[in-house]
């Protein structure tokens, strides 16, 4: 083997140069979309990864890296960005011109020299345009921005991958915090193939339980722009904003706005800016209720003031007021005392006359004065004899006179 003919590896990359530059030798248009972008902000070189996807989502067909020189970007960015009302971003599918610069040692670059912006803003851009306009003519695209959106939300249903890192920087600044805000993961797809019907699907499970929340947090974390596809369907977007509690996304990119962003009733840029929104809603409501605590107690203690003074004068009447019916009364009481007590003298003399005359009545018709008048008591057998019928001649009989009694025995019995 030593002995066939070979030639050495940058001998090989050499005739693949020339071979290149022989086939392309005016450049080529070519149709692509932008998976990232980058300006270098000290050479002023624009960097692209330019990918065409293949059928299974997030496995590129083809890829490759392009450039676009400082003394050219500056005038390719201004032409697209005038014509087509925006910039170049990741996401964009673009019509371009490249030549084929092939180094030895660096590889293959696609040095881009023009732009059609004529050219669609990419499948992506104009889904999403697509998507809007479809949302604007069924009259929903502003339904969840309408809906109250909580002064204080402690209940946070969360749709997100139970693996992504925003995720947990989400749940690490709320553990962080002093307040309870309680959040229930509705794991989902969120990026990549299925990702669409399994964030729809979380979001009827939270639906089904609406009472229990006070609001969603939509969250992805990072990745590539070309990874937002999913928040810009027709679908998953008429879900969002048709949803009958608030969502904020927090689907974690930096430049781009989703069709999710905007029918959302609010978007922030990560996860963990949602999760300093909540902190923040709960430090406001907060700072409002001890407000409200100090405006409460400064208007009772100037109430209670008010009513103390009040009631201060009020005492002072009710003991003025007070003293004088003590005084009308204690006048009228020793008026009765004197009544009672001269009514009271005159029914004693009254009753003393009454008994004097009882007691001359008495005296008047007593046995003894009687007696002493010379008349006597007969008895007979212990009992007083009122009928001299009742008695026959030789019954015994005892005579009670005034002073002394006589025994006898009756002779004789007479009628009257």
């Amino acid at each position: 083997m030593t002995g066939e003919k070979h030639i050495s590896l940058s001998e090989l990359l050499s005739q693949v140069k020339h071979s290149l530059a022989e086939q392309f030798p005016l450049g080529v248009w070519i149709c692509a979309e932008i998976g990232e972008i980058k300006t270098n902000r000290y050479s002023g070189h624009c960097y692209l990864e330019l990918i065409e996807k293949g059928e299974k989502e997030g496995a590129p067909k083809a890829k490759a890296s392009a450039a676009i020189w400082r003394n050219q970007w500056s005038a390719i960015e201004s032409y697209f960005r005038s014509a087509t009302g925006t910039s170049l971003e990741a996401g964009m599918r673009v019509l371009i011109k490249v030549s084929l610069s092939f180094h030895e040692a660096y590889g293959l670059t696609l040095v881009v020299s023009d732009i059609d912006p004529t050219y669609t803003l990419g499948e992506s851009e104009q889904r999403k345009r697509e998507t809007i306009a479809a949302l604007e003519a069924d009259g929903v695209i502003g339904l969840n921005k309408q809906l109250p959106f909580p002064a204080v939300a402690q209940r946070i249903a969360v749709v997100s991958s139970a693996t992504a890192a925003g995720l947990q920087d989400f749940r690490r600044h709320l553990l962080e915090s002093p307040f309870d805000i309680r959040t229930e993961l509705f794991e989902a797809i969120v990026q990549g193939s299925g990702a669409e019907d399994s964030i729809i699907a979380a979001l009827e499970q939270i639906a089904q339980r609406e009472e229990e929340f006070d609001l969603v947090a939509l969250l992805r974390g990072g990745g590539s722009q070309s990874d937002l596809e999913c928040f810009n369907s027709y679908a998953l977007s008429s879900h969002i904003a048709q949803f009958p509690l608030p969502v904020v996304t927090g689907i974690g990119h930096d430049k781009d706005t989703s069709v999710a962003d905007l029918v959302a009733a609010r978007s922030l840029k990560t996860p963990t800016a949602v999760a300093d929104m909540l902190v923040a809603m709960a430090e406001e409501f907060m700072g409002e209720a001890e407000s409200c605590y100090q405006r409460i107690a400064t208007l009772a203690e100037q109430t209670l003031l008010g009513q103390s003074s009040t009631l201060t004068l009020h005492a002072a009447k009710l003991i003025g007021a007070t003293s004088g019916h003590f005084s009308a009364a204690s006048l009228a009481l020793q008026r009765a005392e004197l009544q009672l007590r001269h009514s009271s003298m005159a029914a004693i003399e009254r009753c003393r006359h009454s008994i004097g005359l009882a007691e001359s009545a008495v005296a008047a018709s007593s046995p003894e004065r009687i007696l002493a008048m010379g008349f006597a008591v007969v008895r007979s057998g212990g009992k007083a004899v009122v009928d001299a019928a009742t008695l026959a001649e030789g019954d015994p009989i005892e005579i009670t006179f005034a002073k002394g009694t006589a025994e006898a025995v009756v002779k004789q019995n007479k009628e009257r």
